[in-house]
C-alpha cells in the first residue's frame, strides 16, 4: 500500500483486503490456535487498535476467512460433484459422494481447521452484528452444499440439508482428531496399539458420509425422513443472489485454501 492512512473508501477496502490476505498467509504457516491479533498486526504493519477499526477481533477476521473458505470449496464442487459421481443407482452414487466429498475435505486443511475452531472459538469474541451477518451467510452456504449434494443424489430430498449440516459439523470434528497433540503423537509411538485413535481424515469421512447417506436413504424409503428443525426447511431457498453477491465482496481477497496460494 502506498499510503499510511486509510482516508478514503477505497483506501480502507484495500486495507481491510490486506488484513484478510495476511491472514490467510498465516493460516497457510500455522493452526486456526497459534493465529493471533498481535502477530497479524505486526505483519499488516499496523496497530493492534488500528486492526481493531476494521474487525471487531482477531475472530471476526476468521469468520470470514471461514466463509470464504467455504465458498472456495463449493464452488470446487460444483465443478467435480458431476464427474466424480456418475453411477446409476444410488447406492452406488451415494458411495461415490462420500469419496469424493472426503477427498475434497483432505485438500483443504485450513477450512477443515477453521471449521473445527467455528462454534466453540471464532463465533465467541464477536458482536452480535458479526454474529448475526457471518450465520446468514452460513445458511446460504450450507444450503448450496445442499443443492449441490441434491443435484447428484435426488433421492435424498429435503434430507440433503440434514446431510449437509452433518457434512459440514463432522468435518471440523474429524480434524480435531486427525490432528493429534505432540503429547498425543509421543503416546501413539510409545504405545504402537493407541495409534488406531489417531483418525485418518478422507477415510474416516468417506465412511462416516457414506454411513449417512445410507441411512438417510434407507430411512426416506421407508417414509421416515430426517426431520430436521423447521428452520432448516427454508435453508434451500434461502436467497441465490445473496451468495453471489457475498462471492463478489471477497473476490480477489482470499485466495488461499488446501493447494490454493495467495
Amino acid at each position: 500500500m502506498t499510503f499510511q492512512r486509510a482516508r478514503s473508501p477505497e483506501q480502507r477496502a484495500e486495507r481491510r483486503r490486506s488484513i484478510l490476505d495476511t491472514a490467510s498467509v498465516m493460516l497457510a504457516e500455522m493452526p486456526v490456535a497459534d493465529v493471533t491479533l498481535n502477530e497479524l498486526a505486526r505483519r499488516v504493519g499496523l496497530a493492534k487498535s488500528n486492526v481493531l477499526r476494521y474487525f471487531d477481533s482477531r475472530e471476526a477476521v476468521l469468520l470470514e476467512l471461514l466463509h470464504a473458505a467455504l465458498q472456495e470449496w463449493l464452488d470446487a464442487l460444483r465443478s467435480d460433484l458431476p464427474a466424480a459421481v456418475d453411477s446409476t443407482g444410488p447406492a452406488e452414487r451415494a458411495e461415490q459422494l462420500a469419496t469424493a466429498l472426503g477427498a475434497s475435505l483432505r485438500g483443504r486443511p485450513v477450512l477443515c481447521d477453521l471449521l473445527a475452531a467455528q462454534a466453540s472459538v471464532l463465533e465467541h469474541n464477536v458482536s452480535p452484528d458479526v454474529a448475526a451477518r457471518f450465520k446468514r451467510t452460513s445458511l446460504g452456504d450450507l444450503g448450496t452444499l445442499a443443492d449441490l449434494v441434491a443435484g447428484v443424489l435426488p433421492e435424498l430430498g429435503e434430507d440433503a440439508v440434514a446431510f449437509a449440516a452433518a457434512a459440514l459439523m463432522a468435518a471440523g470434528a474429524v480434524w480435531s482428531h486427525s490432528c493429534p497433540s505432540q503429547a498425543m503423537r509421543a503416546a501413539y509411538e510409545a504405545d504402537p496399539s493407541l495409534a488406531v485413535l489417531a483418525l485418518p481424515l478422507d477415510e474416516t469421512l468417506r465412511t462416516l458420509f457414506a454411513v449417512l447417506l445410507a441411512g438417510l436413504l434407507d430411512r426416506r424409503a421407508r417414509g421416515l425422513p430426517a426431520g430436521v428443525p423447521e428452520p432448516w426447511h427454508v435453508v434451500r431457498a434461502h436467497d441465490s443472489t445473496h451468495q453471489h453477491d457475498s462471492a463478489h465482496r471477497h473476490d480477489g481477497t482470499h485466495r488461499r485454501n488446501g493447494t490454493k496460494t495467495q
